[in-house]
């Protein structure tokens, strides 16, 4: 009698079970990347009740409802801030290709294309972190500090004495911070007792504050890292205001140091920056803000660059930033150099790198040796023998380095840096912000930073990494996998 009473608990067990799969195969695909419904359905089948509950939390790319109606407001403003902007073309001698790549971000979202500019890169992590004091020390309105995380420790201390002094002088200070990435970073109590302290206007973003009627997907980040003073100069590229370890135990057990480019910018774009800040001020505080200082016409004679910004992020329907870099790398017609932490690339993007080669295009690739994130770093590594074998030549930067620098470079005249990784969570789900420069002496200066790179990097090459033991292409591969779950 026990027994029939066993078999008939497990009738309703298998129905679940296969009600559960078939709503899978029907709901998850939808709207979605083949490899990503592909991975989400091999987690829903083989652990059925772990995949569904990720699937719940996780599963949707989209921001809530009440988020996307505020984005298509922002989209609204960000054409009103466009239409204020100097109205202007890119300077003569621009290749066609780049023209209608202008035209494609502009349909998209992203600002005008203006001109006018000039921009320093910054590569020492401490002289960039005292660059962007010096220019707040300098403020003589606002200040516009938007950081995925900014934390308060010894290296950072003299940046928040720096907003802490502006306020006294009566400048405006607003400040945005990403929520989880800096819950989860070391100091996150007293970073916001020091912000409050000081009279700064911060506010959080992308809050997961459930309790507080404000939710989304928990994975869903703002990664964006810009600092604008007066609307005169603006900072944006890969690093964050913290440590150069990140304060995190292994990472000091380990001995990590981060590797970061920052752009320094100044011209008419830098209200196309303030314009990014700006639109998040109003997503998270529902304060619309006008600029503090008009933007003037650009001055030819004193900047030679052309730039336009493109934000991107799951606001937007188009996935800018692979669009824009996808475009780029079609039309390279001499040479094309990527530095990214985190290559984790979709098909289009394998597909645009590995054709660039046979075009004959040299393609090289700046990563680096060791992983600060397992899982990221085993489904980067598995992309190189396909890499590899196409002809591109990866350079592994050393340990204990992590090269967390995002930019890239086409031919002899174009660039792009900023806060976008390419990898497919900084293309569907992360919100970033990319800057696309047009001009020579903005590329030689990327291409001696790239230089410095080579050499202090060594080269990868294809029988090296046949040499992996299984266990590694085990792990590339599962990583791989998991890699697009989206």
């Amino acid at each position: 009698m026990a027994a029939v009473f066993t078999d008939w608990w497990v009738v309703p067990f298998f129905a679940i079970d296969f009600v559960i799969r078939v709503i899978a195969v029907i709901v998850v695909p939808r709207n979605r990347r083949p490899t990503a419904g592909m991975a989400w359905l091999l987690a829903i089948f083989l652990i059925p009740y772990v995949g569904v509950l990720a699937f719940v939390l996780i599963g949707n790319p989209k921001l809530p409802r009440k988020r996307r109606k505020i984005q298509d407001e922002i989209n609204g403003f960000m054409k009103i801030a466009a239409d204020s902007l100097p109205a202007q073309d890119l300077q003569p001698g621009a290749p066609d290709w780049l023209k209608s790549l202008v035209t494609l971000n502009r349909n998209l979202g992203a600002l005008p294309v203006l001109g006018g500019n000039e921009a320093t890169l910054l590569g020492d992590y401490n002289r960039t972190l005292a660059s962007m004091t010096d220019a707040i020390d300098g403020a003589k309105r606002v200040v516009h500090v938007e950081f995925y995380i900014l934390s308060l420790d010894d290296t950072t201390a003299a940046f928040f004495d720096a907003m802490e002094r502006a306020i006294q002088r009566g400048v405006t200070v607003r400040v945005l911070l990403d929520h989880v990435a800096n819950l989860r970073s070391k100091g996150y109590r007293k970073t916001k007792r020091r912000l409050a302290d000081m009279g700064a206007d911060w506010h959080l973003m992308l809050p997961l504050q459930p309790w507080r009627g404000k939710y989304q997907r928990p994975d869903l980040r703002n990664h964006r890292k810009i600092l604008v003073v007066d609307g005169v100069v603006g900072f944006m590229g890969s690093q964050n205001v913290i440590d150069r370890s990140y304060n995190k135990r292994g990472n000091l057990r380990r001995g990590l140091q981060w590797q970061e480019l920052v752009a320094r910018v100044e011209g008419p774009v830098v209200g196309g920056i303030d314009a990014i800040f700006v639109s998040d001020w109003y997503s998270e505080t529902g304060e619309l803000l006008y600029r503090d200082v008009d933007v003037t016409d650009p001055d030819l004679e004193n900047g030679d660059l052309d730039c336009q910004v493109v934000p991107s992020g799951p606001g937007f329907s188009g996935e800018n930033n692979l669009r824009l870099f996808l475009g780029l790398l079609y039309a390279a017609q001499k040479r094309i150099a990527i530095t990214s932490p985190y290559f984790v690339p979709d098909e289009s993007m394998l597909y645009a790198v590995t054709t660039a080669v046979q075009r004959g295009i040299p393609v090289d690739l700046f990563v680096s040796e060791i992983g600060d994130q397992a899982l990221v770093y085993h489904a980067q590594r598995s992309y190189y023998e396909a890499l590899l074998r196409a002809g591109v030549r990866i350079y592994l930067y050393p340990a204990p380095y992590i090269l967390h620098a995002k930019h890239f470079t086409i031919d002899d005249e174009v660039a792009v840096i900023g806060s976008s990784n390419m990898d497919m969570r900084s293309f569907g789900l992360n919100m970033e912000v990319s800057l696309l420069v047009r001009g020579a002496s903005f590329v030689d200066d990327m291409r001696a930073v790239e230089d410095e790179y080579r050499l202090k990097s060594r080269e990868l090459t294809l029988d090296e990494w046949l040499k992996q033991p299984l266990r590694s292409t085990v792990l590339d591969n599962l990583a791989r996998l998991s890699s697009a779950l989206q």
